[in-house]
């Protein structure tokens, strides 16, 4: 499921230059590159710095007739290292050691030669050397690299690649003094999958690249004014984040997945801007449901409302049932408006098949949903409901309305882990349903559709509550099928008592809907809501994210602390954010399908980031940002200079108050 994160290896040299930031203009540091793979990752690295560039060849020593095994390398300086485990098990003679050592230290000196052109290496002794790759998988030639560049006595050697496993990166870190990884795919299956383009090298691009840096140390290339103009010369206009009727209609076009995303859960122009995107894809484009990062029951209460059904009278009422943290995310003012103008557009929809429905995608309510079950079946068939009783009185020894209990106790053995009887509850009703659909009305048929998907919930949350407690990509992964999952039934529900072909928009944060392989956690192995769509609709759906450079946020320090009103830090060095706040534009649309030069420069791995229902400013590299090719990521990217923090309904102390700036009283 993982996918590439680099477009090219230029593109992975300008990454790992981010990283390696605090070698920048040191007299003392230098760049060796591993040819050929290792020098355009180099070159990057060097120009960055401002660091001279030079190659460090290695060449394997292939056991005879395993020439793909290696026995041991020999590195610039006619330097050997031999794996002692390999030689023993082939009982490999000296001279057959020696045999193979002259043959590829001639062809050692050859490549040295004609990369060189006759230039002397360069002298690394007393020197910072950063050693560069592409990439690595068993990590035995950057090992023979390191032990033979100790031979030479520098002062420090960083190793530089741009794709490994996890393991080696820590063995080297072992080896060198510093070992710098930009990406650690898991599972990992060749270097090559990390790169859109892993073409071959070719030594005359060698020699080109090397000449370049041989006359100056000027950063080339790097991101600056001139990509913000191309960028800025793509960008269409916006009012308040909403594109015109003529490019959002052709943003759109015949698809009947949209999915619009939110660079963070606590700002307010994502919202209002989400949202009247939904209302003009309602009245002009026939969109029949919205279908949202929230529970399914909780969801549902708002959708009886805005059908009419139900006993709430307010859209403030009916958005009471999100209770659970972080009540923000739909209890807020840009949410209430969207809702009332639902259930105003149904009001005056007199089919009620036509009406446009509100639906959850998530799965964190275990208990509630078990609760629907049992409410339902009582209605249908107390039998039934009695057996569905007994069926989850299974989840009883756990208190909490979360599952999380459940979970912790399931997943360490503490306690049962109900797998057999969610399954066989939603067996039972699944059986059942053709004579509960007998019934032949819409109400009741929607009846059963809450219910069935209910019971799907108790199964995914019961699955979900145990994994989490086993790893976050695993639990992040099922969750995101879950969502996917529920989108698709709902599509199904929906195309069937229609009649035609459902047409649905989905509210999402942009790490479930960007498409995860453009990102660097595909390549640890997780998948999202975005890239599911498009493999399961392809070319029937949208993929919009939002971004922002500074402002306001709604958001907690902590997962159960109040809503606070923080201050969003600029966006980082090398972040797509910097690069769209460089146009000077307030506010703007990158149709990638349209902008050309746009797609191709936002194409290049970059920062991005991504503000959940936490923002800890403190860590906000580590926290909050991860990398990107964001026109890969996204079909349209809609910025937002500066936003403002969504407005709870119910406003907290910590939330009126507000943070201030870190600047301040300072800031201009």
């Amino acid at each position: 499921m993982s996918g590439p994160v680099f477009r090219d290896r230029r593109d992975a040299g300008r990454v790992l230059a981010d990283l390696l930031d605090h070698y920048r203009d040191n007299p003392d540091v230098l760049v060796l590159a591993l040819p050929r793979g290792g020098v355009p990752v180099g070159y990057e690295i060097a120009m960055a710095l401002g660091a001279p560039l030079d190659v460090f060849v290695v060449r394997k020593l292939g056991v005879p007739g395993h020439e793909e095994l290696a026995m041991g390398a020999i590195a610039s300086g006619g330097v050997i290292v031999l794996n002692d485990d390999v030689v023993r098990a082939f009982s490999i003679t000296p001279e057959t050691i020696r045999q193979v050592a002259e043959r590829e230290g001639r062809e050692l000196v050859r490549r040295e030669q004609a990369y060189r052109e006759g230039r002397p290496p360069m002298d690394v002794t007393g020197k910072t050397v950063i050693l560069v790759d592409d990439g690595l998988a068993t990590g035995a030639t950057m090992r023979a690299a390191i032990h033979a560049l100790r031979e030479h006595e520098p002062a420090r050697i960083v190793v530089a690649v741009s794709a490994a496993p996890t393991s080696s990166c820590q063995e080297l870190a072992g080896l060198a003094d510093e070992a710098v990884c930009a990406t650690t795919p898991s599972p990992f299956f060749a270097v090559g999958t990390s790169y859109w383009d892993f073409s071959q090298i070719s030594d005359e691009e060698v020699r080109n690249l090397l000449r370049a840096t041989a006359t100056t140390h000027t950063p080339a290339g790097t991101r600056g004014p001139t990509e913000a103009a191309t960028v800025c010369a793509d960008a269409l206009p916006v009012t308040d984040g909403v594109p015109t009727d003529d490019a959002l209609s052709d943003l759109v076009g015949d698809a009947h997945l949209v999915l619009i995303g939110e660079a963070s859960h606590g700002t307010h122009e994502f919202y209002a801007a989400r949202a009247a995107m939904t209302r003009w894809l309602i009245e002009r484009m026939g969109f029949q449901a919205v279908a949202v990062e929230a529970d399914w029951p909780d969801a549902y209460r708002v959708n009886r409302y805005v059908h009419g059904r139900g006993r709430d009278t307010t859209a403030e009422e009916a958005l009471r049932g999100f209770e659970r943290f972080p009540t923000w995310m739909w209890r807020n003012t840009a949410v209430l408006d969207f809702v009332g103008w639902l259930r105003a557009h149904n009001d005056r929809t007199a089919d009620e098949r036509a009406k446009a429905g509100f639906y959850g995608l998530d799965l964190y309510s275990l208990h509630r949903s078990a609760q629907e079950v049992i409410a339902y079946l009582e209605r249908v068939d107390p039998t039934a409901a009695a057996r569905a009783r007994e069926r989850y009185s299974c989840f009883d020894h756990a208190s909490g309305d979360d599952g999380q209990a459940y979970g912790f106790a399931a997943a360490f053995g503490a306690g049962e882990t109900c797998e057999q009887e969610v399954v066989e509850q939603l067996v039972d009703l699944q059986r059942h349903a053709p004579d509960y659909a007998r019934r032949d009305e819409f109400v009741a048929d929607e009846a059963l559709f809450y219910a069935q998907q209910n019971a799907r919930v108790v199964k995914a949350a019961a699955e979900y509550y145990r994994t989490m407690f086993g790893g976050r990509i695993s639990s992040w992964n099922l969750r995101d099928c879950h969502m996917v999952d529920t989108l698709d039934a709902l599509v199904d529900h929906l195309g069937r008592s229609q009649g035609r072909p459902a047409k649905v928009v989905v509210w999402a944060h942009n790490s479930h809907i960007g498409d995860a392989r453009a990102t660097e956690l595909g390549s640890q192995g997780e998948l999202n809501v975005g890239q599911l769509v498009r493999e399961r609709h392809p070319g029937d759906c949208r993929l919009i994210g939002f971004s922002t450079y500074t402002g306001t946020v709604t958001a907690a320090d902590d997962w159960g602390g109040p809503a606070q009103r923080k201050w969003v830090r600029p966006g980082l060095a090398g972040s797509v954010e910097e690069l769209l706040h460089e146009t000077g534009e307030k506010e703007f649309l990158l149709s990638f399908g349209l902008a050309a030069r746009a797609a191709e420069t936002l194409r290049s791995t970059r920062l991005e980031r991504a503000i959940g229902v936490i923002y800890r400013p403190d860590t906000e590299r580590q926290s909050h940002y991860f990398r990107v090719r964001a026109a890969a990521q996204f079909d349209a990217l809609i910025h937002i200079d500066e936003t403002r923090a969504v407005e709870p309904l119910e406003r907290t102390a910590p939330w009126e108050r507000g943070e201030v700036p870190e600047t301040y009283p300072f800031t201009v």
